[in-house]
């Protein structure tokens, strides 16, 4: 059985991933993501499809690499990268979620005076990922238990990185587990530093910015702040959760889950 039955047939098309994508409302997301760094995209991934991606965690047949946080200075907890080819339901959602997100990181480079932009499509930016080099798929699944927590970072990894990440929670907090809020801070020209807390639910997503984006200065110019994200930032207090992230060639999505999560970040492919 390869990787693609893994799914159950109700996620598995690339269509579905497009559908539920394409109904989400993205004039709101793009304006949150313009003015706060970060936007909620609400009910992306039902229960079930949370619960079929947490329990690919045992299957090591589907990994490439195994990390324990600790033993890096990361954290606490573990993580497994995706090995290609990847579950329909990821490779459906990032290619689908990067067709919405590329106008937006072309307008934040724009605003930055940044020359570079991102073509239209998922698959041409994992080409030109591959062409530098980045060949190894990033989408990731991640599982922590009590005690556990993710040190604030930043996902910077090759020459070309996209600049939104997509994060999904696949366990319901509360429910599930207590504790290991998902953090962004954000740091802030001449000003203190920014944290928020995203009030994730089961199946819901977060994109943000993964290291800089446009901000109106004082006096009417543009400037960029710098930011880190930390999944979870706050340490698990009881239960557990294991997350999936794919960086992809260049762009990365997670889905997150605690308990029986699972969370998942798919944009970009890394060459490490």
């Amino acid at each position: 059985m390869n990787t693609q039955t893994k799914i159950t047939p109700s996620v598995s098309s690339a269509s579905n991933a497009e559908e539920r994508v394409t109904a989400l409302d993205w004039e709101q997301i793009a304006q949150d993501l313009d003015a706060q760094g970060s936007a909620l995209l609400e009910r992306l991934i039902s229960p079930d499809e949370c619960r079929t991606l947490a329990e690919l965690y045992s299957q090591d047949e589907l990994f490439r690499s195994h990390i324990v946080m600790g033993r890096h200075g990361f954290g606490r907890g573990e993580y497994k990268y995706f090995r290609y080819p990847l579950p329909d339901l990821i490779a459906g959602l990032r290619t689908a979620l990067y067709a919405r997100l590329a106008p937006i990181a072309n307008h934040w480079n724009a605003a930055m005076s940044i020359d570079v932009r991102y073509p239209e499509t998922h698959a041409d930016f994992i080409t030109r990922c591959h062409e530098a080099g980045q060949l190894r798929p990033t989408p990731l699944l991640l599982q922590y238990g009590a005690g556990d927590y993710n040190c604030l970072h930043q996902d910077l990894y090759g020459e070309h990185v996209f600049p939104i990440q997509v994060a999904i929670l696949l366990s319901e907090p509360a429910r599930d587990f207590t504790g290991g809020e998902f953090v962004l801070t954000e740091q802030r020209p001449r000003m203190q530093s920014r944290p928020e807390v995203v009030p994730l639910r089961q199946g819901n997503a977060v994109a943000f910015a993964v290291h800089h984006r446009p901000v109106q200065g004082t006096r009417g110019s543009i400037c960029d702040t710098g930011s880190a994200v930390s999944a979870p930032g706050t340490a698990i207090r009881s239960g557990s959760f294991s997350t999936t992230r794919c960086k992809e060639d260049a762009m990365s999505m997670n889905l997150f889950a605690s308990a029986t999560g699972v969370c998942a970040r798919c944009l970009s492919d890394q060459s490490l």
